[in-house]
């Protein structure tokens, strides 16, 4: 595996489930293959469970890993071509990528996206710099449109937690006081439609449609409530206007309507529905203490999976090298 963005790379989702299971039993068995390898994460923007569970992962495999955040330690990077570099960024991703290449084996990207332009956003125009002159296998931690090893690792936590073959898993809307990206939810939409014995029900105001590539085939209900009605899972996030009906909204917050925040009377309507979120959470607006804090909340055991999801990637692309 050269390549790791979409649930498609993993190839056949029983088995990478199932190797998942393995991993988990043991997660110190594969360490002969990252011997004397090193993993380049690379952080263009913050983050706590990606950073710390893919370099666990990492060290569970034996690999040697070098951290570099380009917002504090490293040149600013300019990242698009034809421009003149004379503002304050020194460097230019083309000259750096090569040489981030000549460090390491494997590169992870973090990269969002940055809300302003959908056509840049929309191309990955910086994770695919990596992948054309890295020379290196790259995979996402998190991207402009997508995050798969936390779909992954959403996957891994409904398989281990539904209560019969076949589960109803719902994404949600939900209000915040920033403008978000959508590569969450893309990534769990395409993930779940992916998925063996999954039915994806995709609930939000009108207006906050994602784009194709990443829902078609899901069924999309504006009503929240109907959507709600019989959920084994409730996957809340929010997200910004993607612009895929109206390209000038894009990146814009359009709703705030907090009748949409995750409470205990929606979780009610479910079928002793499980709830789901990738973290961090801006509780009172996402979701209410109570629903977070109950029984049936997986947020903590659904962090914990990013590290198996991580390593099952990153022992893929190891024994491809």
């Amino acid at each position: 595996m050269k390549t790791f963005f979409n649930a498609k790379d993993l190839g056949d989702l029983r088995e990478a489930l199932a190797e998942a299971q393995m991993v988990k039993r043991d997660r110190f068995a594969f360490q002969h293959l990252g011997k004397n390898k090193t993993l380049l994460m690379v952080f263009f923007n913050n983050s706590l469970r990606t950073r710390l569970s893919t370099q666990k992962a990492a060290m569970n495999l034996g690999m040697n890993v070098i951290v570099l955040d380009v917002n504090a330690g490293a040149w600013k990077l300019e990242t698009e071509r034809g421009v003149i570099m004379d503002g304050d960024k020194s460097e230019h991703l083309l000259e750096a990528i090569p040489v981030m290449g000549s460090f390491c084996d494997i590169i992870g990207i973090r990269s969002f996206a940055g809300l302003a332009d959908r056509d840049f956003d929309y191309a990955e125009t910086i994770v695919n710099q990596f992948v054309q002159y890295s020379g290196r296998p790259v995979f996402a931690m998190e991207t402009a449109t997508v995050h798969p090893l936390q779909a992954f690792a959403d996957l891994i936590t409904i398989e281990e937690h539904k209560t019969s073959e076949r589960v109803k898993a719902v994404l949600t809307w939900a209000p915040h006081c920033r403008a978000l990206p959508q590569a969450v939810p893309d990534s769990f939409a395409e993930w779940m439609l992916a998925a063996p014995d999954v039915d994806l029900v995709i609930t939000h105001p009108e207006g906050y449609e994602l784009d194709p590539r990443f829902v078609a085939g899901a069924t999309v209900e504006y009503d929240q409530r109907k959507a709600f009605e019989g959920a084994d899972f409730i996957y809340a996030k929010n997200w910004s206007c993607p612009g895929v009906t109206r390209p000038e909204d894009y990146g814009k917050i359009l709703s705030k309507d907090m009748s949409w925040t995750v409470d205990a009377e929606h979780m009610s309507w479910t079928n002793n529905g499980k709830f789901l979120h990738c973290l961090p959470v801006r509780r009172g607006l996402i979701v209410t203490d109570d629903v977070i804090e109950s029984p049936n909340s997986l947020v903590i055991p659904e962090a914990a999976n990013r590290e198996i999801s991580a390593e099952v990637v990153i022992k893929r692309m190891l024994e491809a090298l």
